[in-house]
């Protein structure tokens, strides 16, 4: 019987609900890490782990002093690819520094703790070995939940009708009536493509399939060789009828594994935007990253799980960080402002997963800190200025631009439409990392790293 199964699952668990109190974590915590390309996933999950592992610019999180030791193990899943913490940091710290390559996969990595329990437990027992799993993957992915609601046909009229606003040149000229011929499949793939990339770059966010523009281990596969046709007729055999087959065979075979496989199990959420990048688009692109904010966290299950669902094996994500990156490219009277864009720009998918008993928190962030800061006199007025290393090896000082106070002049504008700024332009500039930033005991420099550890693991330890 169904009451006797729970009965001999809550009994069988007696111990797990009392792990919490004896152990920094219940077992291990799955921490998801995901934003749209070039949002800093990498950057954040290295600058993260190496933070945990040295933890003297680690302040905020309280918990801290009580960490006797902090190493990498074995991930638990020996079947996803290792996250190349090693390679990155010596990318990010090396003598040369650059930044590493970008997220194009799941990947994972452990970072295990011994930590003395605090508070009214602080005289119960030693120190407890808790474990940390960091799930990084690619945004884009979550996007293709959107794709479960529709049919080949209703996805390739948006996609058409997407791509126009855009001045994307995409224009099919094949017949999708006409019989099936693989290298027209293909090359109709690889020019659909293409205009994905075009999309992105011109400041679209929400391009589906995201496999498309990240196809990990399928590239070339079957599976991603469709592209969207005019509608018409789809005789059995034709290129419209088989391209309408693959779509299907996507969402049953790519995006539900996906989901089931990786994204279910985790417990708490970090989603990372490059906010400064989408202003600098303009309002268009702006518009595009909020309605991709509220259509990723659709695909969260927000909440928090109770003691019966997690004995069950059941878990929800009960804390969600929404984390504006590059906060270094602004002078700091400038982060609240950033964050407050931030905040208005997630509103909605906040609200949502506040409603659904879930704890979020919006956050201006840099993992790696890559700029000082100076203020000058220009013609008797004082200028806030950032200083860095560009990409090009010159050393700048510069002032980006000050962001609106009231965050609703920004989304105001992308919500009507505007084709530009009716009140300034905004410039950020792309900074390479710092040479020397690593010093005994300490990880990389960063702005809030340890603020955002204290809100996804504070309560843990």
């Amino acid at each position: 019987m169904v009451i006797g199964r729970i009965a001999d699952a809550v009994s069988g668990g007696a111990e797990a609900l009392t792990r919490p109190f004896l152990a920094p974590f219940d077992t291990s915590l799955r921490l998801g890490v995901t934003g749209l390309s070039r949002s800093g996933k990498t950057v954040f999950v290295t600058s993260l782990v190496a933070n945990l592992l040295d933890r003297g610019r680690m302040p905020a999180l309280t918990a801290a002093p009580r960490i006797e030791a902090a190493y990498l193990q074995p991930q638990p899943d020996d079947t996803v690819p290792r996250f190349d913490y090693e390679a990155n940091l010596r990318a990010l710290t090396g003598p040369e520094p650059r930044w590493p390559d970008g997220t194009r996969a799941v990947s994972e990595l452990r970072v295990s703790m011994r930590v003395r329990a605090g508070g009214l437990l602080s005289g119960l027992g030693g120190a407890r070995v808790g474990h940390l799993d960091i799930v990084d993957y690619p945004g884009e992915w979550l996007l293709d939940l959107s794709l479960m609601d529709l049919d080949y046909e209703a996805w390739s009229a948006r996609t058409l009708a997407r791509l126009a606003t855009w001045d994307v040149p995409y224009q099919p000229d094949v017949d999708g009536a006409a019989r099936l011929e693989e290298p027209t499949a293909k090359a109709l793939a690889a020019e659909y493509t293409a205009a994905l990339h075009a999309a992105r770059e011109a400041g679209a966010y929400d391009l589906t399939p995201g496999r498309f523009l990240l196809p990990g281990e399928m590239e070339g596969s079957p599976a991603l060789t469709f592209a969207p046709l005019p509608p018409g007729a789809a005789p059995r055999g034709s290129l419209r009828a088989e391209f309408a087959r693959r779509f299907e065979a996507y969402k049953a075979r790519v995006v539900q594994p996906f989901f089931r496989r990786h994204f279910a199990r985790i417990d708490r959420q970090v989603v990372l935007l490059d906010v400064l990048e989408a202003i600098r688009r303009g309002p268009r692109a702006l518009a595009e990253m909020r309605e991709a904010m509220t259509d990723i966290l659709r695909a969260f299950r927000p909440g928090r799980a109770g003691w019966l669902l997690r004995l069950l094996g059941q878990s929800r994500i009960d804390r969600i960080l929404f984390a504006a990156t590059k906060a270094d490219h602004l002078h700091h009277s400038q982060h609240a402002r950033l964050q407050a864009v931030l905040e208005a720009l997630v509103r909605d998918a906040r609200d949502r997963a506040d409603f659904a008993g879930a704890e979020t928190r919006a956050i201006a962030l840099a993992a790696l800190r890559t700029t000082t800061e100076e203020t000058r006199d220009v013609d008797g007025v004082q200028v806030d200025l950032v200083r860095g290393r560009l990409l090009d090896g010159r050393n700048v000082a510069l002032h980006p631009g000050d962001l609106p106070d009231d965050p609703s002049r920004l989304l105001a504008q992308a919500a009507e439409g505007a084709p530009r700024w009716l009140d300034g332009d905004y410039d950020v500039m792309a900074f390479a990392p710092a040479p020397d930033t690593l010093c005994r005991g300490e990880g990389p420099p960063h702005i809030r790293l340890d603020r955002a550890a204290e809100f996804l693991l504070g309560d843990r330890l």
